[in-house]
């Protein structure tokens, strides 16, 4: 019973000085039967069954200020989808006191539970997240990969691994010379010591605001933002063996959001006193009570309303308790719904591939290539190494059955519950294939773990990493059963410029249907052929001395449709990354941002809806090209960045 309680005790001993359970009572006899039942049983399996859930005097509320019992029937601004983007934009706008803005989020506000780092992975099977899946793929075992979006004010940030990464200024570069104007890094190299930013790095700067051993003194950086970005305060040996092993190879270690030189670095979080950092808990929680800003949690926007005749865009119709309502825009109507479900919500309302809505049975509006585009981070979790040092390593069952643990997190001091699923370092490389020319711009992340996937408890554990990968039980027992549980390390490689190129379409034309999602994962060779030079690269790091101090050894894995091939060789780490894929949520490029010239284009360089007038995408789905970048922080800034494009076409101070 320690172990199931010992979180929950910590957390409701410190709730009376929290901004959390204001707002109702405890129930202590509901209480007390949760924490027989175990903390992490109720995360897993109440809260995607419970609609009153237990933990709602836990849960932040965005009530219509003003003691209004309804929202307005007409704003200024409509915004779909209260994600990175979506807050950021709508914090912004609302700041002109004359300018009203209404923000719909189809998901739940956030929780206490939610702040935990290390609850992470938990919160990717409950209704926290969109639980979509990808349609079977042939060549990938017909495989099924698990696409969770996080569906909360917040959205995916409240549910991610807080890694906060800004992609290079190279790609960036790229992005603005394809034509699309006003999104280059450009000038870091003339300026750097002039203090003069332009474009996409302004906006980091705007959003940042950096506590980091020094790094943050750097011109590149900013304190003055508004999104905390730390180091996690608690770390292995296994974080020093990682950088040290990385210097061997010739990988400084640096701060690796640095625009001029790749490397490796302790991992860096939107993170403050042990605590998530949500983009809902930046830009809205403190500015809720602004009386021109309504937000409206569990509602679900199902279509656009557009004039077919004028092609003005002019409100929404959303669904909330399960009535359908309609409000309108007087300016915009902003779509900040994700990578998957803007462009569904696109062409749900005729926004759209013309034959594909025609089969849909959905009259075109627009006839735009939205969603046939989509690149993704693929990573492969299945290389691990043994140590033959016990407790070195983060382990779920030494962790939680520790009162310190969570008390030192209550306090905001070192814990296991401050590690972001026990990812340490990040590294950056371009390995011997990369036909970048740029030197500057890397092929693979490396991430760093203090353990593995197998540090979630194994049978006696939560398994809460491997749940939220959907990697199956019997998988899992059969290829790592012997070393769950144990004292590992892992660096999980992350693709960052895949060749293959998915798409998004609809499955019919009810707005409550998930999308049919095609990541066409490694149909290209290359892909292939860059994870098996990473995981080369891997084993390199593992060799060296710092690593071989704790006796690190490559497991065999035994992948059973992986038998035909010998183990270790070049076949069989392509059949194993076949069979291991798991995306990292980083989907891109479906509502595609382009110049005039660009067929594929689905909005202009100042994320106007080509062809239509009145709407624009605002998320990482206009990112036209593949990034070095986790897309919480690009997500941010495309927020911020819109705002000021917005109020420059409105005259809005």
């Amino acid at each position: 019973m320690l172990k199931s309680a010992v979180l929950c005790f910590a957390i409701l001993s410190n709730t009376v000085n929290s901004d959390y359970g204001k707002n109702g009572r405890i129930y202590w006899s509901e209480f007390n039967n949760t924490m027989e039942n175990g903390i992490l049983d109720a995360l897993s399996g109440l809260l995607p069954e419970r609609p009153e859930s237990m933990f709602d005097f836990l849960s932040d509320s965005y009530p219509l200020p003003g003691n209004l019992k309804q929202p307005y029937s007409e704003y200024d601004f409509v915004i779909v989808g209260a994600g990175s983007a979506g807050c950021a934009l709508a914090q912004k706008l609302s700041k002109n006191r004359n300018t009203t803005v209404l923000l719909i989020e189809a998901g739940r506000p956030e929780m206490l539970f939610t702040d935990v780092p290390a609850l992470a992975p938990y919160f990717q099977s409950t209704d926290y997240v969109w639980h979509y899946y990808m349609e079977p793929q042939p060549g990938m075992d017909n495989q099924r990969c698990f696409w969770p979006r996080g569906k909360a004010v917040g959205g995916s940030s409240v549910v991610n691994y807080m890694i906060y990464t800004r992609g290079r200024p190279r790609e960036w570069d790229r992005i603005a010379a394809d034509g699309n104007y006003g999104w280059y890094v450009t000038d870091w190299i003339i300026k750097l010591h002039f203090m003069s930013y332009d474009d996409v790095l302004k906006y980091f700067l705007e959003m940042e605001k950096a506590k980091l051993d020094g790094y943050e003194k750097n011109p590149y950086r900013s304190r003055d933002g508004e999104t905390p970005v730390e180091f996690v305060p608690i770390k292995t040996k296994l974080l020093d063996a990682f950088l040290e092993a990385g210097n061997i190879l010739g990988h400084p270690t640096v701060d690796y959001n640095a625009p001029n030189e790749l490397g490796f670095g302790k991992v860096q979080v939107t993170m403050s006193n042990s605590r998530r950092q949500s983009a809902a808990k930046v830009y809205l929680h403190s500015h809720k009570n602004r009386k021109n800003l309504h937000v409206l949690a569990e509602s679900r926007a199902t279509k656009i309303l557009i004039d077919p005749v004028t092609k003005q865009a002019y409100g929404i119709e959303y669904v909330r308790n399960k009535l359908l309502h309609t409000v309108y825009a007087r300016k915009e109507v902003i779509i900040s719904a994700g990578p998957i479900a803007s462009p569904q919500l696109l062409m749900l309302s005729g926004i759209g591939p013309r034959n594909h809505l025609s089969e849909m049975g959905i009259p075109l509006v627009q006839d735009l290539l939205v969603g046939r585009n989509l690149y993704d981070h693929i990573s492969f979790p299945g290389i691990i190494f043994t140590l033959n040092e016990t407790n070195i390593s983060f382990s779920e069952n030494r962790a939680t059955g520790d009162l310190a643990n969570a008390i030192s997190w209550m306090k905001g001091s070192d814990s296991f519950y401050s590690t972001p699923g026990g990812v340490e370092g990040i590294g950056y490389i371009k390995t011997p294939i990369s036909d970048d020319p740029d030197q500057t711009v890397p092929d693979i992340e490396l991430i760093s773990i203090g353990g593995s996937i197998l540090s979630d408890g194994g049978n006696t554990g939560s398994k809460a990493i491997r749940k939220g990968m959907r990697l199956s039980e019997s998988l899992i027992t059969e290829t790592y059963g012997p070393i769950d549980d144990t004292d590992t390390w892992s660096a999980i490689p992350m693709l960052l410029h895949p060749k293959s190129v998915g798409h998004i379409e609809l499955r019919n034309n009810n707005p409550y249907s998930h999308p049919k999602l095609y990541g066409n994962y490694l149909s290209q060779k290359h892909d292939v052929a860059t994870f098996i030079a990473a995981i080369r690269h891997v084993q390199q790091l593992a060799a060296t001395p710092p690593f071989q101090r704790f006796g690190a050894k490559l497991y065999p894995v035994p992948l059973r449709n992986c038998q035909s091939f010998t183990f270790d060789s070049d076949e069989y780490w392509e059949c194993a990354v076949r069979t291991l894929t798991a995306t990292l949520h980083h989907q891109v490029a479906t509502c595609r941002m382009g110049p005039d010239n660009d067929p594929g284009a689905v909005v202009d360089p100042e994320l106007r809806v080509r062809g239509i007038y009145g709407l624009r995408v605002v998320d990482t789905s206009v990112i036209p090209r593949t990034i070095s970048a986790h897309t919480h922080a690009p997500g941010t800034i495309i927020g911020l960045k819109a705002a000021d494009l917005i109020k420059t076409s409105w005259n809005i101070n």
